[in-house]
């Protein structure tokens, strides 16, 4: 898939998403806009169209790093614990220091989240077992400890509503205002940008890596901040997207190979464009009410799961 076809397609699905929803604002309106369509322009949909973009660059960015540090195709935020982690830090937050702002909850949540990752990645280290599909269930166990204990605190302290709301995500809340915080994902995204070649190399192992010159650990190490922090911001601010990060990544290595440099940019276009598309369709469907986004993905990415792990199984035999 060209690069090019995937900029045109997320120019034009932004250019649609511009002008969906019940108040009706055609393109022609631009050049006559009253005050009410300019503010509902610049309070409401263009912030959901920028959060939409930053969280499906950053989510699938995120999936494309942890599974090469992992060196498992299914390997992701989702499958190794790390979105549990995070769910977990920021009840934690909400019970340690009630009625906390957005930074502290997002501090808490990495530290919980790369906690969470770093355990699963020893874990990993510790399986003997290495199948492919054997080490993402281990990671799913991993994350159903971790959000079982999460919801026992949240049914304990009375907060089983409020950590609710991070448990499928959705961007019909986003307004201008509380979607800022995404912003901390876009130089992440050129920090992984940066880093590519040398995630490539660790993701070969760490006495290859050691051969080359490169501090193996370091880079792993790296690698799980930016991971965590990346599912922190976009769970504290939308909520959870299930399979983003882990059907991304895969459809792209299909076709551009496991060189991190070559694959990161179009796995950040496809990312935003698979989230606009899966947005744009959740608003249609029962229009005038709206699908949440982490449904919507969730159905779609678990039929992709479904394709690619019934597709190894058939290029093993």
């Amino acid at each position: 898939m060209k690069k090019r076809y995937l900029v045109i397609a997320l120019i034009l699905l932004s250019i649609v998403s511009l002008f969906i929803g019940v108040k009706n604002i055609s393109p022609l309106d631009l050049f006559n806009l009253t005050e009410e369509s300019t503010q509902i322009l610049l309070i409401s949909r263009i912030p959901r169209l920028v959060s939409i973009i930053i969280a499906g660059i950053s989510m699938s960015v995120a999936g494309l790093i942890m599974m090469q540090l992992t060196r498992n195709k299914f390997v992701s935020p989702t499958t190794a614990g790390t979105e549990d982690s995070v769910r977990f830090g920021i009840l934690v937050s909400m019970m340690v220091f009630t009625d906390a702002p957005p930074l502290l909850k997002l501090a808490v949540a990495f530290v919980f989240a790369l906690l969470g990752t770093f355990i699963f990645m020893k874990i990993l280290e510790r399986v003997k077992f290495k199948d492919a599909i054997f080490i993402p269930l281990v990671g799913l166990m991993f994350g159903n400890i971790v959000g079982s204990i999460t919801t026992f605190f949240a049914y304990k302290y009375d907060l089983i509503q409020n950590i609710g709301s991070w448990l499928h995500g959705d961007f019909s809340s986003i307004m201008s205002g509380n979607y800022e915080l995404l912003y901390i994902s876009i130089p992440l995204v050129i920090i992984a940008y940066l880093y590519a070649n040398k995630f490539t190399i660790a993701g070969m192992g760490e006495e290859f890596s050691i051969n080359l010159g490169l501090n193996h650990k370091q880079i792993v190490n790296i690698g799980l901040a930016i991971v965590a922090m990346v599912s922190s911001v976009v769970i504290l601010t939308v909520g959870t997207i299930p399979f983003l990060g882990l059907i991304i990544p895969n459809i792209v290595t299909m076709y551009m190979g496991d060189n991190l440099k070559k694959s990161l940019s179009h796995t950040a276009l496809l990312g935003a464009v698979f989230v606009l598309c899966c947005d744009i369709l959740g608003r249609l469907i029962i229009f005038p009410y709206e699908i949440s986004i982490g449904m919507m993905v969730g159905v779609v990415g678990s039929g992709i799961f479904i394709y690619l792990l019934l597709r190894r199984r058939a290029y093993e035999r």
